[in-house]
């Protein structure tokens, strides 16, 4: 066994400056004091924990292919618990200092499996169930716009490395860990200005609606309140909104990007 570190010194190393409200209200204050009673035990690695997460998210995916509503209770519950788990694995690295690239890409890719499963499970189950094919429908759009979001989120990261010369610009998605930083107030600040300095000291990312969220209003909220197309459709709207909003926020970088140089020449006396 390696050393037990405070609750306190974890949250400090493994929490995000910015994070999704999802995981600051609701996942982080367990994850936290699970990552508290594991992290001392050499066997409990952030792969093993990735692997686990999957494994619990398929049993998600088995619970709501049996479609009756205790069934969808208990998929919302694993699915729930599955994110816990993912949420781990990356604490116990940067608390221990065991991450890997090799990690960062396992992560990766059984989150998007997991994502399928439990649409599969979802969507197929209801549609084996009442026969009716729109759920097949809204279970392609979840899964394609879980697709888009993380290969959009990439490339935007790509690009904004690209324009600052491979420097990796830190954004709402991916901040680090570490204590909070909040701009000191003047007074004179507007509400919008306001809003976001409260919801920054509270680790809250502005970015309200992100691929967390959607995924947990899929296939937590819409089981539970048995609103499954309603919640997903919503869902997919609210994800569709704001992805566009990151998109022009990366358009008008790249344009503001793309002046400074061009007035730097102007102003080169001839």
């Amino acid at each position: 066994m390696t050393q037990r570190f405070p609750l306190e010194v974890i949250r400090d190393r493994t929490y995000k400056q910015r994070d999704a409200w999802w995981t600051v209200g609701l996942v982080d204050p367990l994850a936290s004091r699970l990552v508290w009673l594991v992290s001392p035990w050499r066997a409990v690695t952030p792969n093993r924990l990735t692997v686990l997460a999957f494994v619990v998210g398929l049993g998600s995916a088995y619970s709501f292919w049996r479609a009756d509503y205790p069934w969808l209770l208990l998929g919302a519950l694993l699915f729930h618990l599955s994110f816990v788990l993912d949420c781990m694995d990356g604490k116990i690295a940067r608390l221990n200092g065991t991450g890997s690239a090799f990690g960062s890409w396992l992560d990766y890719v059984f989150d998007r499996l997991r994502v399928a499963a439990c649409a599969v499970g979802l969507f197929g189950g209801q549609y084996v169930a009442t026969d009716n094919r729109t759920y097949l429908w809204v279970g392609g759009v979840v899964v394609f716009l879980d697709m888009f979001r993380y290969l959009n989120a990439l490339q935007m990261g790509k690009v904004r490395a690209d324009l600052n010369q491979g420097t990796v610009v830190m954004t709402d998605e991916d901040a680090p860990s570490g204590p909070v930083v909040v701009a000191e107030a003047t007074g004179n600040e507007s509400a919008v200005w306001r809003l976001r300095n409260f919801l920054v000291r509270h680790r809250i990312r502005p970015h309200l609606f992100s691929g967390i969220e959607f995924m947990m209003f899929v296939f937590i909220l819409g089981p539970v309140v048995q609103q499954i197309i309603a919640v997903a459709i919503l869902s997919s709207v609210l994800m569709v909104a704001f992805e566009l909003l990151l998109i022009y926020r990366l358009y008008a970088y790249t344009r503001a990007k793309a002046r400074r140089p061009e007035e730097q020449r102007v102003a080169v006396p001839a």
